[in-house]
Order: C-alpha cells, then structure tokens, then sequence
C-alpha cells in the first residue's frame, strides 16, 4: 500500500472518529449512547421534563446507576407503567445493560426524569446530561431538545405544574 494512501487513511479515519461523537452518539467503555432527545416543555412553568437515550453495550455487562444536569435541580432514571388503565411513572432504579445488548428509553417506558428545571426545555436547544455508569464512569452528552410530544402524561404533580415522561 503507497505511504500516501495509508496517510490519507490514517487522517480520514482521526476525522471519522472527531466527528461521529458530534452526530448524536458517544462512547463510554463498550457502550454506546445513540439516539439522545428530551421533549420541549409544554408550558413555560413546567419543573419537569424528560431524556430518552438508546445504550447499546459491546462489551461486559455494565448498570445505568444515575444521571444529571445542570438544566435540573436532580434527575432520576424513571419507567411509565400501565396500572388500573392509567399511566403512571415511578424511579426505576439501576438499569442493567446486558452484555452485548441494548437498553432503549423512549416514550412510554424507561427514561430520565429531569426535575426542578431552571427553566422550560424549548424546541431547537441543546442540553447537558451526564449518565452514570456503575463500570463506565460518568459520561456527558449533548442532548437535542425535540418538541413537546402529543400525549404527554402528568407525573402525578398536576398541582405543581409539573410535566414529562
């Protein structure tokens, strides 16, 4: 192979690496975090919104333990279950990512609580969110703020103006 050739690969390769991170993924040990989005608060009141990433693990084992940003006053890993037909979320705890595996937070199910906002999430903005990992460490990412889903569910706080999930 000409050593030219193998240059142009080496610095191509370097590029591919820069920018791959900035297209919406990152790395931490074996896992990969793809596919991170919060919703846009439905009202400028809101003190609570929700993240959602995908994680898929191409290593050992590994537990989402926790998250945080410094767009909330705490954030909780959270799940919605269906109990008596009505919608309701709760923390979930530690999540396990199995070896080899995928865990997928999307709406409806598993995903990060964000609660005590600064101030509403809006459409277009990014946040800072920093997952927690009981093997990988802390990890920050870049997460895009999506618009305000149909069919938001409450979170049990109507009183207080609270939204998300």
């Amino acid at each position: 192979m000409p050593r030219a050739f193998r240059g142009l690969s080496a610095a191509l390769l370097l590029v591919l690496s820069l920018l791959l991170p900035a297209a919406g993924e990152a790395r931490a040990s074996g896992i990969m975090i793809m596919e991170a989005f919060a919703r846009a608060s439905a009202t400028p009141t809101a003190r609570s919104g929700a993240a959602y990433v995908s994680l898929m693990n191409h290593g050992d084992a590994d537990r989402l333990t926790g998250a945080s940003s410094p767009v909330a006053a705490h954030a909780e890993i959270h799940r919605t279950d269906m109990v008596d037909g009505v919608m309701k979320m709760q923390p979930a705890g530690a999540l396990e990512i199995p070896a080899h595996g995928m865990l997928e937070m999307k709406p409806g199910g598993y995903h990060i609580m964000l609660m005590g906002l600064a101030g509403p999430l809006r459409e277009g903005d990014r946040i800072e969110l920093t997952l927690t990992f009981e093997k990988a460490g802390n990890v920050k990412i870049d997460v895009p703020v999506g618009a305000v889903a149909a069919g938001s569910h409450d979170h049990g706080a109507a009183s207080s103006g609270e939204s998300g999930g």
